[in-house]
């Protein structure tokens, strides 16, 4: 049955209002959400007080120049997102396709190594929907997903928020790598000869980091750490050009092990095991195209780990 003209007159929000807000909410801005949402800023500024008239309360606090979410704000925006995500769901029942930008966050480690692969396979079945991969540490990726900044995170560490979910998802493996001349390679390797070595090792705050520091300190008590570094990448080459051992992915060191750049040290300690995770916030409703990716990642995942 039709609404009635008194409730229609009732619903006092529209999308253009809940879309600014959520820009804003992202950006700090009325300025920022000008930009993300193709507006003017005295357009975009109307339009969120437009909002908060309807609603009638703030929406946000003034810090400065920033605009920082309050009490009804933080309430309002998961809501808000998850319904500007299902509009675009309602778009793609008539157009066939994932229109709404794949928002994606993932650690260092996943974001250069395991999702390219990923996405770009998504990508030959949804060749018109626009994908975003934000990279970054852990810490970043969990701050993304906790904002509403992607919709989706991919992780290393152990982290969390209380307004995320975390879900395990692929296994992985970190190895001991060194040059080939290192005085080490090619040598099943002692704990005090380990000990004594230099690592090299990612910044504290990744999930790498935080992986290898709970192997290094329970099997050799500590590690005497020579260089923190902010990539996997920068890793192998100062690994490959000096004396430091890596502590790192398997996945991040394939390749340079297949070329012979990097050789993996032989123990007889366990090997390190960890699962890495995919991140969701739990108030925030996934859009078609999101959800569609997250089912495929979590079956590349099964085969993966088979």
């Amino acid at each position: 049955m039709p609404a009635s003209p008194a409730a229609v007159s009732r619903l006092r929000l529209n999308l253009r209002q809940l879309e600014v807000f959520v820009a804003t909410a992202r950006g700090g801005s009325t300025r920022a959400a000008a930009e993300r949402v193709a507006r003017s800023q005295s357009a975009a500024s109307t339009t969120l007080a437009d909002l908060e008239s309807a609603l009638g309360a703030p929406l946000f606090d003034r810090v400065g120049r920033r605009l920082v979410l309050n009490e009804n704000g933080r309430a309002l925006l998961p809501r808000a997102a998850s319904m500007l995500d299902e509009a675009t769901d309602v778009q793609q029942l008539f157009s066939g396709e994932h229109l709404a930008p794949l928002r994606v966050g993932a650690s260092l480690t996943i974001g250069e190594c395991i999702l390219p692969e990923l996405v770009g396979a998504w990508k030959t079945r949804h060749p018109k929907s626009p994908v975003r991969l934000t990279i970054g540490n852990t810490s970043d990726v969990i701050a993304s997903v906790a904002a509403f900044d992607v919709d989706v995170g991919f992780v290393e560490g152990s982290q969390t928020h209380p307004d995320l979910v975390v879900k395990p998802w692929m296994k992985d493996e970190l190895v001991i790598v060194a040059s080939p001349a290192h005085p080490l390679a090619g040598r099943t390797v002692t704990p005090r000869l380990l000990r004594d070595a230099e690592w090299a090792l990612r910044e504290i705050g990744s999930g790498t980091r935080e992986a290898a520091d709970r192997w290094l300190v329970e099997h050799l008590g500590h590690a005497n750490v020579a260089y923190e570094l902010g990539s996997p990448e920068t890793i192998k080459r100062l690994v490959v050009a000096g004396t430091a051992l890596g502590f790192l992915s398997r996945h991040a060191v394939a390749q340079a092990l297949a070329q012979g750049t990097l050789v993996e040290l032989k123990t007889r300690l366990p090997v390190s095991i960890r699962r890495l995770a995919i991140v969701l916030h739990r108030d925030k409703r996934l859009g078609a195209g999101a959800d569609d990716f997250l089912r495929h990642c979590v079956a590349a995942a099964r085969r993966l780990d088979a």
